[in-house]
């Protein structure tokens, strides 16, 4: 810490020899943190000089005290930008900062720091907003022209060839994928993934994009233009946030359908009955690319990507926090873990 720069809460813990957690609930006299840590954590505090009343410092240090945030305009409907607000919100707590949510480009906002959330490169605001001169931190890679100061990522390719390779093992040789456009570093990464599984596995890619922001309608259409160019997919993977749910009514009227297709060219062989079983609608093997409390109540709960959404928020703040005080330099990258939760959709016959 240079010495004109007012002492943070992470340098009061890493004085102390504590997370930034139990320093701050030290400081606040909560939690469960023991009276010989306590008065560790104070007399580091007394000892930089940290000012634990929050409007207090940043006066001190001329800032707004406040970073701003900005996530697509999905956010209404989707339990994973909810959480992720909440991630941004409890880091910025965390560092005694406030959070406004921009919803509009027109004028360069009054705070210290930006975090996008899954930034479009098409956002005319997020084109602004990376024009602002501010630093600024995005969850996934901006896809437009600009760069920002900090990126929080995963590895959804990556991880989409995991769940591929689930649905091979549970019996699938004919995989479908819905996705978004590529506007968006995530979709543009599931639908590599898939294409790269594809390759591997001489698979011809099944392949329908949708727009990022679609209603369910676009989405049903996408998968009876799927189903009607081939009938024997087995398998269909859905990246758009919460299109797996909208889609059970669906796939199951689909499969009534195909069954009385088949029962009325009287097919009766052995080979046609087990074609019969597998179209039927109740052996359709389906996923999500984004997990939701949606996708563990469906009937039957729905395998999915868990993006851990408000850990990525937290990670965010927190990368924009290192940008603000100096320990991170622009251009960090920081890779955020994820993890492929299996359930029932996806078992096999």
């Amino acid at each position: 810490m240079r010495a004109d720069e007012p002492a943070t809460i992470l340098t009061v813990a890493k004085t102390a020899g504590v997370s930034k957690t139990t320093a701050s609930d030290a400081l606040r006299g909560s939690g469960r943190v023991s009276e010989e840590t306590r008065a560790r954590v104070m007399e580091a505090a007394d000892a930089l000089g940290y000012v634990p009343n929050g409007s207090a410092r940043h006066l001190r240090r001329a800032s707004t005290g406040t970073i701003g945030l900005h996530v697509p305009e999905v956010l209404t409907r989707s339990s994973y930008y909810m959480s992720f607000v909440f991630g941004v919100v409890q880091g910025a707590a965390d560092n005694d900062y406030d959070v406004t949510l921009i919803t509009s480009g027109r004028r360069t906002p009054r705070v210290d720091g930006l975090v996008l959330g899954d930034p479009l490169g098409d956002d005319p605001i997020v084109a602004k907003l990376m024009d602002a001169g501010l630093p600024t931190v995005t969850c996934e890679r901006f896809t437009g022209s600009g760069q920002a100061d900090g990126v929080v990522r995963s590895e959804h390719a990556e991880m989409l060839g995991r769940l591929m390779d689930h649905l091979r093992a549970s019996g699938a040789t004919r995989p479908a994928l819905i996705v978004a456009g590529d506007v968006s570093d995530w979709a543009a990464s599931v639908h590599r993934g898939f294409r790269d599984w594809c390759a591997r596995h001489g698979v011809d890619p099944l392949v329908r994009t949708v727009p990022f922001d679609c209603p369910a309608g676009e989405v049903h259409q996408a998968a009876r233009e799927l189903l009607a160019l081939e009938p024997h997919i087995d398998a269909l993977v859905c990246g758009p946030a919460g299109s797996a749910t909208d889609l059970l009514p669906l796939l199951r009227e689909e499969g009534r359908d195909l069954l009385r297709r088949e029962e009325a060219s009287d097919l009766r062989s052995e080979e046609g009955r087990d074609l019969l079983h597998r179209e039927g609608g109740r052996h359709l093997l389906l996923a999500s690319c984004v997990d939701s409390p949606a996708m563990q109540l469906a009937d039957p709960p729905i395998t999915a990507i868990d993006l851990r959404p408000r850990q990525a928020g937290v990670r965010c703040a927190e990368l924009l926090f290192d940008l603000l005080s100096g320990t991170a330099s622009a251009g960090t990258e920081r890779i955020h873990p994820i993890d492929l939760t299996l359930r029932a959709s996806t078992r096999g016959s």
